[in-house]
């Protein structure tokens, strides 16, 4: 009988926590990397990012954050800015929620940066700001 030579396989991998996502150190920006903010996903690694100098480009998820970082709409991002394509960026890393709030502490981040919010929660307080009125007077009636 064969003696066993592996721990298991990638499902067991999957369900450890292995505690990466302990203290690391706070990544900048630098020159030709930008903050920005997931807004929507679009599926097969891409989605659209609202960068902090105002404009809105299609981000791409690098190869190696593939399956690896679960990026979902909300989170905030550091994209690497193309050269040749002004409305492309790569993806390169994520910050979790404290991470954020630090990058806002130190003002890498705009004031109006919004932390831990959906794309649906985004879009609720930009459209309806206080307009629950449809239209019905009931004083006619």
């Amino acid at each position: 009988m064969p003696k066993p030579k592996g721990n298991g396989g990638k499902n067991r991998r999957r369900g450890k926590g292995d505690g990466e996502e302990s203290k690391r150190e706070l990544e900048f920006k630098e020159e030709g990397q930008e903050y920005a903010q997931v807004v929507k996903m679009l599926g097969n690694g891409r989605c659209n990012c609202f960068c902090f100098d105002g404009v809105t480009r299609l981000g791409h998820i690098r190869g190696k954050m593939r399956k690896k970082v679960w990026i979902t709409a909300g989170d905030i991002v550091l994209v690497g800015l193309r050269e040749f394509q002004d409305e492309k960026v790569d993806i390169i890393h994520k910050y979790s929620a404290d991470e954020a709030r630090n990058l806002k502490q130190y003002g890498e981040l705009p004031e109006t940066a919004r932390i831990n919010e959906t794309a649906v929660d985004m879009a609720m307080t930009d459209d309806n700001t206080n307009n629950d009125d449809i239209g019905i007077d009931f004083d006619d009636i």
